[in-house]
């Protein structure tokens, strides 16, 4: 197909620099904005400069784009701020939206979570949810794709499957999940600076982070009835990666290895996903920079139960990899287009 012209809307966050890092090698892909309101009039090098080298469009204002010259818009503004921006966009424009502005489709739970009431009901109605691998057909006809969270990208990704195959008590499942430090955002933070994370570990959003009932509406949509889940987020002294253990009751006369079964099935034909063999243990080291995910499922010590182990690189899989995913779909490209990635390692 011919080129696609894109815009990206925040570009001098992380989710914006990995968007240009991995559209670089997208042969379709042609950049033609890159926003930074604060940074506006500056060089992309001098916010990034491992892009200097390459050509790349000034930063602007969101104002000063001309649309008329964009086919496509990666939103990577933080949240809350979105839903005003996207819904003043022109028709033509297909987006994926990184922020969580459109993930929740019930507009009171948004409203109880982000404090606030939803600025652009009309688009959340048309908005799909990207979970690539478990909606693709409905992000190959959407114009605006919500693209999933991290943590929920990570979880939904195993737990999905086994929900709709009715292998997994619904009512007992617990997501126990880690992230390096880029998942909150390249603003300047106490809790992220390099003294308070390094050399420890420590849960944060406890029983409140946002991202939960983003988890449950798609375990909720799969299971056909309202799930609750108990999640738990832990931020690691790294700069990327994502690992959740996730710990789940057998259904009567299922096993761990039925669960893995019904896994490898679904996923055998998915470029991204991997199913490890035997009780090999999913490390982030082997998923980062790429937009896999590594998942083993393997039977607990306690009779009737079992862990699920999953990894992702939060950045791309669990942002901007999985946008562009998005993004090949939309426009019916091969997913892997400017993805196929080996992990960087050591």
């Amino acid at each position: 197909m011919s080129e696609i012209r894109i815009a990206i809307l925040g570009a001098s966050g992380y989710t914006g620099a990995e968007l240009i890092r991995l559209l670089r090698n997208h042969p379709q892909a042609r950049l033609v904005a890159l926003t930074a309101d604060r940074s506006a009039g500056k060089p992309i090098g001098s916010v990034f400069p491992q892009l200097a080298p390459f050509g790349l469009p000034d930063l602007v204002a969101i104002a000063d784009v001309d649309w008329s010259g964009v086919d496509f818009v990666f939103c990577a503004l933080p949240h809350g701020t979105t839903q005003a921006v996207i819904a003043g966009l022109p028709s033509h424009l297909k987006i994926v939206d990184l922020s969580a502005d459109f993930r929740l489709d019930n507009l009171d739970t948004y409203a109880e979570w982000y404090g606030h009431a939803h600025q652009a009901p009309g688009l959340q109605t048309e908005a799909v949810y990207g979970l690539t691998e478990i909606h693709r057909d409905a992000v190959q006809k959407a114009r605006l794709v919500a693209n999933p969270g991290c943590f929920p990208t990570s979880a939904l990704l195993p737990l999905v499957p086994l929900i709709e195959a009715a292998q997994i008590e619904v009512d007992d499942i617990i997501i126990d999940a880690k992230t390096g430090t880029s998942g909150a955002g390249r603003s300047l933070k106490e809790g992220s600076l390099y003294c308070e994370v390094t050399e420890g570990v420590h849960a944060y959003g406890v029983a409140s982070h946002r991202h939960a009932p983003e988890i449950e509406q798609d375990l909720s949509r799969s299971a056909g009835r309202s799930v609750l889940v108990n999640f738990t987020p832990h931020l690691m002294p790294m700069s990327r990666g994502m690992a959740s253990s996730i710990y789940v009751k057998l259904r009567p006369g299922v096993s761990a290895e039925d669960l893995k079964a019904t896994l490898i099935g679904r996923y055998r034909d998915e470029p991204f996903i991997s199913i490890l063999s035997g009780k090999d243990v999913p490390q982030t080291r082997h998923v980062r920079g790429t937009n896999r995910c590594h998942i083993n499922v393997i039977a607990d010590r306690l009779p009737g139960r079992a862990i699920i182990l999953s990894v992702i690189d939060n950045l791309v899989k669990g942002a901007s990899g999985q946008a562009i995913q998005n993004m090949n779909a939309m426009y019916g490209l091969p997913e892997t287009t400017g993805l196929d990635l080996v992990a960087i390692f050591p």
